[in-house]
Formats: structure tokens, C-alpha cells, sequence
């Protein structure tokens, strides 16, 4: 299997490691700023920088925010935007991005096999265990998700653009600025139930809390989830870089 370059792509952040087949990490995970304005040019020299900094790698798993479909953009909530998450979105960029095959862009800028998916499906990819349905909750900017049936990543759904209430998405409802806004311990009771209004929609076998911000959760509010609810650390979207090729059924060639 060799080594992989794992690169998770946040909206505020850009963090990479190397990780050989086991999924261990050769290297410590560095992280840059998400530099603003990001047309998708800058976006892959971002990267190429910032595996410049790591050991040399076989193949590339990149996660990135928005909807992802095989390889290509057809949207991305930050990357559009002129100076960062929530500001105003840039024509040019919106343009730019929309229907723009990142994969490919990044396969032959690194001259390897690459994979570029949603940032919380490969994040999804280090903490599922492949068994029943289980559904992934990332917590940090906005609310990003993923879905896997028996091990089997499901089609994403841009669940975070949904309404919950009053005309308001769960990205805004949960996102970061709510965060800070309400303070952990009224966000962590909204946060709880989110995770109740969800329940019956998906059925799942387990839920995985996951992102910078799940952390932050009050335990008494986790308590109250259930014990099908279970809190996993924000690393895992570096070391889910591995496994989502197994998980994603994905293979070497992007043009196969």
C-alpha cells in the first residue's frame, strides 16, 4: 500500500501528515491558514506547499468542505467566499470552482494517485467500524456529515444546508459563530437535541460526534445521547486518509 499524504481542508485551516498502511502517523501533522481569496489554483499550490514540509508519499486523500462527487466540486461553502467563512461570496470564485475536477487537478499536480473527497467522509473513514449504519457528525465551522451502510460510504447529502427551524440551516444552527455566541454549555444542550430531532430520520446503529468543536460537548448532555452516541477525537480526519480508499471502493486511477 505504501505511504499516503493525508490533507484534511478546513475553512479556517489546512492540516497534512503522512501515514503508512496501518494508518500511523510518520510524520507530525503541521498545519497552515487557509489563505482568502482562494481561487482553486492557489488551493492545490496550498497544498503542494504544505506536503513540501512532509516525508514524500505514494498517493493523496484530500478532504475538503462541500459537496464532493467523484472527485469533482459541485459545490464548496468557503472556498467561495472573499475573505473566509460567512463573508461574501465571490462571482469569480463561485464560477471557478463549480464543476471543477479536483481530483484530477491534484493527481497531476502531484504526480500520484489522488483521492479528493467531503472533509467529514474521510473523516467518517478513521472512526466507522463498517458494520450496520452508522452515521458521522462534524462539529467546527458548520456541521458536516457522512453516511456509511456496512461499511460502504453512502452518496453524500449536504445535510448541513437543511433547515432546522425557522428558515435557519443546521450549518448556522450548530456552526462555530453559534458556538461562541451562546456559550458550551446552551450550544452543547442544542447540540444534544439535534442529535435527538436526527434519530429517527436516520435509525442509525451508531452515531459518531467528531470535528474540533465535539470536544466541547458538555458530558452531561453526551450522557443523555445514549450509548449509541460516542464522541471521537478531530485526528481522525488525517488518519481516515488511509482508509477511505478501502471504504469509498475508490481505485488508483482517476480516469478509470
Amino acid at each position: 500500500m505504501g505511504l499516503t499524504l493525508a490533507i484534511d481542508c478546513g475553512g479556517g485551516g489546512i492540516k497534512g501528515s503522512v501515514l503508512d498502511g496501518d494508518g500511523t502517523l510518520r510524520a507530525p501533522v503541521i498545519r497552515v491558514d487557509t489563505p482568502y481569496p482562494l481561487p482553486p489554483e492557489l488551493f492545490v499550490k496550498t497544498l503542494l506547499e504544505l506536503a513540501g514540509r512532509l516525508p514524500s508519499a505514494d498517493r493523496v486523500t484530500v478532504g475538503m468542505p462541500g459537496m464532493i462527487r467523484h472527485g469533482v466540486v459541485v459545490a464548496t461553502p468557503h472556498y467561495v467566499t472573499r475573505s473566509g467563512p460567512r463573508s461574501r461570496v465571490d462571482p469569480d470564485l463561485l464560477a471557478e470552482w463549480s464543476g471543477y475536477d479536483a481530483r484530477r487537478a491534484v493527481t497531476e499536480a502531484f504526480g500520484m494517485p489522488a483521492l479528493v473527497l467531503n472533509d467529514a467522509e474521510v473523516h467518517a473513514a478513521g472512526v466507522v467500524a463498517g458494520t450496520g449504519c452508522e452515521l458521522v457528525l462534524t462539529l467546527g465551522t458548520g456541521l458536516g456529515s457522512a453516511l456509511f451502510d456496512g461499511g460502504r460510504l453512502a452518496p453524500h447529502l449536504e445535510l448541513s444546508h437543511a433547515p432546522v427551524r425557522w428558515g435557519t440551516t443546521y450549518d448556522t444552527y450548530v456552526g462555530e459563530p453559534e458556538r461562541r455566541r451562546l456559550g458550551d454549555a446552551f450550544w452543547s444542550r442544542r447540540i444534544r437535541q439535534v442529535v435527538d430531532g436526527l434519530r429517527p430520520v436516520f435509525r442509525w446503529d451508531r452515531l459518531y460526534l467528531g470535528g474540533g468543536n465535539s470536544r466541547l460537548i458538555r458530558p452531561e448532555q453526551v450522557a443523555r445521547m445514549g450509548d449509541d452516541v460516542v464522541i471521537v477525537p478531530n485526528t481522525a480526519g488525517i488518519v481516515g486518509g488511509v482508509r477511505a480508499w478501502q471504504l469509498t471502493g475508490e481505485r488508483d486511477d482517476p480516469a478509470s
